[in-house]
């Protein structure tokens, strides 16, 4: 591997590239070749750490170890504005969002796969737009998960061998603190499914950034909910974690080369978020921060 700096100004990618943001299990993910590092500046800061560029089957990889490398980010640190600029400007069209997660349902076993398809945002305080400052948008987010890639990623957790759950709802909790007692049985009368830390404000972000984005929700634990189960503890995590790890590394290596493939992916509204988004008029808008959205909204900011 060799290291290299990307300028704000890089040249598009043209080919298909699959973005996955992740944790220790996919630092190596074997198959993976000609493998370069990454590391740039956005006008949003700094990313969690290098970018991992690729090919794994065929497919252009791009994977960002979301708490740095060594998890050195609480979930309440993570730069996710820098992480999702950093995949677009590397001409990522998807992103794959492997996160761990405590379930809230009994059904929903620890070593099983979620793929959710809704969120309840529960986090405070995290930027979760590109937007504002003299330029303002607001998109749909009615569905925060790209159907099409979360199709894709569905049938390739069934053919990787996990206990897969198709739909479901992601509570994003701020942490770093696990849940107390009644707030887990209150989000399960809320009908959520399983509760994480990391998702949001990813997603909103790859709405924005008009990206498809989808996530792997690798079940952990049961939160604190359930009477038969230990309370939740970082040992018990790190064991299922790593039980977990070689799901996630072959579920990754069996979406990649079906991405191209499927010909609803490349017709995904996903990709003109923007498109009635926008709302500050032409003339309203400032300059610099035009300037700071053009890896993000160029192409509506700035017409042909």
């Amino acid at each position: 591997m060799h290291g290299g700096r990307f300028s704000l100004k890089c040249r598009p990618v043209k080919e298909q590239t699959l973005g996955v943001i992740g944790g220790s299990g996919l630092y190596e993910l074997p198959g993976l070749e000609a493998i370069e590092r990454v590391r740039l500046s956005t006008p949003f800061g700094e990313p969690s750490d290098e970018f991992v560029v690729g090919r794994l089957h065929g497919t252009r990889l791009v994977f960002m170890p979301r708490h740095g490398r060594g998890h050195r980010l609480l979930p309440s640190e993570l730069p996710s504005r820098a992480n999702i600029f950093g995949l677009k400007q590397l001409g990522c069209e998807w992103v794959l969002a492997v996160s761990a997660v405590g379930s809230l349902r009994e059904e929903i076993a620890p070593g099983h796969v979620v793929v959710p398809d809704q969120f309840i945002d529960r986090t405070r305080g995290r930027p979760s737009t590109f937007f504002g400052r003299g330029v303002v948008a607001h998109v749909q987010f009615a569905d925060p998960f790209c159907p099409s890639l979360a199709r894709v990623v569905v049938e390739a957790a069934g053919s990787a061998g996990a206990v897969v759950h198709q739909g479901g709802v992601y509570v994003c909790m701020e942490g770093p603190q696990f849940s107390s007692l009644a707030e887990s049985e209150l989000y399960r009368t809320w009908n959520c499914d399983v509760i994480g830390m990391t998702n949001m404000p990813e997603a909103k972000l790859a709405r924005e950034a008009e990206m498809c984005y989808a996530t792997v929700a690798m079940v952990t634990d049961y939160d604190c909910w359930h009477p038969n189960h230990d309370d939740v503890t970082v040992d018990a995590i790190i064991k299922v974690l790593l039980a977990n790890a070689e799901k996630a590394r072959t579920l990754v290596k069996t979406v990649a080369p079906r991405l191209g493939h499927d010909p609803r992916a490349a017709a995904c509204s996903c990709r003109t978020a923007l498109r009635h988004a926008l709302i500050t008029a032409p003339e309203a808008r400032d300059p610099a921060m035009v300037k700071r959205l053009d890896a993000i909204a160029g192409r509506l900011l700035h017409p042909k």
